[in-house]
């Protein structure tokens, strides 16, 4: 006999059990009396064996469901009640179904695309069941035709008390107070596999909104919902070679850095080769957030960053690197912006240990004019556990010195980090020690507080005010 096609239908539903199995010629469909939010699905997937003898002895071999019913028996996505008896009046429960997901899942080779997209959607149906059964639901986030949603919440509450006044008698900085010290921010991602290379991500954001605006909710200039993210990433080369193209998330150091200044929304392109010991990445293109992109001419940058991976059993995830930024402004020398620098380069160290982790990250920013001093920057800082969004009581601790000079204020500060958690006065001519504590309160739930202390100018005796920040953080 030819390779049949077996063929069968499953109701995506949310509650526990569904009420009826008939077939229908060749399809085996699962329906519900009271249809809450039905989607059936029908999928073919391929089998190549013969029919065997009847499998169930109430399914009488004259009967126009019988074919159906031993093509799935066959490929043993069905197996009956007890090998014996198939009893296709009686209820089943969603285990039994995640059970028959689980093995069209395992003829996912033989199915056409939009085949596995239903196959898909009924995994993603069944996810806590397939689990529970020891079946790798997570293994398909990259599957063709998944579109994924994500994102975050965040309510944030900062305070920097006033700092010491300078020659002028004026503070370094004012006091935050009242509602000025709350605001919160939305953000939300789509993530589409196109194919098995391929994969588009768009993100659209809030800015940060303060609980002082007393504008109206309508108003666009103070409310704004902007696109943050919109890209598509290429592999190719034996996965080794990533292209990014479009708006994207850049930061100094790659993710592995302290990202002291800048790591925001950017508009570019980027070519990275990557394996389990070394990356090598080049980019180009115009930062669109912080005090760069609200410079007069525009501030552009071609990067480039080295990194290096190593480390194993408790030294595992440890990494290394050294990266290279060339600014360049429209206008030239005749530019109206404020934005000062030539170019800047920085290194990286992070080492773990078992439960801890040490960072150190240096960088250096060099002015288009020779007559000011070029800034560096210095960060450590010492952390010890995780806090992981995914495991409830999960929780980490830690400890950072900054060293920052004098310049970066005078020269259209960066100030587009989505990594640093100091602002203002305390990213400028500045000694600074923090610390913080991250703890994972709920699954996707977690609390952030952070302190600075022992705050002092480098240059001059007006010191800046301290700075608590807490924060409740929720993704999705």
């Amino acid at each position: 006999m030819n390779p049949q096609k077996i063929c069968f239908c499953l109701s995506l539903v949310t509650e526990e059990d569904f009420r009826k199995l008939i077939f229908i010629g060749k399809e085996v469909i699962l329906m519900k009396t009271k249809v809450l939010a039905a989607l059936v699905a029908t999928m073919a997937v391929g089998a190549t064996c013969a029919f065997a003898a009847n499998p169930f002895v109430d399914v009488p071999s004259d009967s126009w469901a019988y074919k159906s019913v031993v093509e799935l028996a066959d490929a043993g996505i069905i197996q009956g009640v007890d090998g014996q008896y198939f009893q296709g009046n009686r209820n089943i429960t969603r285990y039994e179904a995640a059970e028959m997901v689980a093995k069209a899942m395992a003829h996912m080779d033989k199915a056409s695309v939009e085949q596995r997209a239903l196959i898909n959607k009924l995994a993603d149906e069944y996810a806590d069941e397939l689990n529970n059964l020891g079946v790798r639901v997570s293994a398909l986030e990259n599957r063709v035709g998944n579109v994924k949603l994500t994102g975050d919440a965040r309510i944030r509450y900062i305070h920097q008390s006033e700092g010491d006044k300078d020659k002028a008698g004026e503070p370094v900085n004012a006091a935050t107070k009242n509602d000025d010290s709350w605001s919160y921010r939305v953000r939300v991602r789509a993530n589409a596999q196109v194919n098995d290379r391929t994969k588009v991500t768009y993100g659209i954001s809030t800015n940060s909104i303060s609980f002082a605006d007393n504008s109206k909710a309508s108003d666009s200039d103070n409310n704004n919902i902007y696109t943050d993210l919109a890209n598509v990433d290429y592999n190719f080369g034996g996965n080794n070679w990533d292209l990014l193209v479009g708006r994207y998330e850049y930061d100094m150091g790659n993710g592995h850095g302290y990202g002291f200044l800048y790591g925001d929304t950017f508009d570019g392109a980027q070519l990275q080769y990557h394996n389990d010991k070394f990356a090598a990445t080049a980019g180009y293109g115009k930062f669109k957030e912080g005090s760069m992109a609200t410079d007069t001419d525009g501030v552009k940058t071609g990067y480039g960053e080295l990194d290096g991976f190593f480390g194993g059993g408790r030294a595992a995830g440890s990494a290394v690197g050294v990266y290279y930024n060339d600014y360049t402004v429209a206008g030239g020398k005749d530019r109206t912006g404020s934005f000062g620098f030539d170019d800047s380069w920085g290194a990286y160290a992070s080492a773990n240990f078992g439960k801890w982790n040490a960072l150190a990250n240096y960088e250096k920013y060099n002015n288009t004019d020779s007559s000011k001093d070029d800034p560096e920057v210095w960060v450590g800082r010492l952390t010890y556990g995780a806090a992981n969004f995914a495991t409830p009581k999960s929780w980490d601790a830690w400890v950072e010195y900054l060293n920052a000079d004098d310049g970066f204020a005078d020269n259209g500060d960066f100030i587009g980090s989505t990594y640093g958690w100091r602002e203002g006065s305390l990213l400028n001519n500045v000694k600074s020690w923090g610390v913080g504590v991250d703890y994972t309160f709920a699954k996707n739930a977690q609390f952030q507080i952070m302190q600075s202390f022992a705050t002092s100018a480098k240059d001059g005796n007006a010191d800046p005010g301290e700075e608590t920040r807490a924060q409740f953080v929720f993704v999705f």
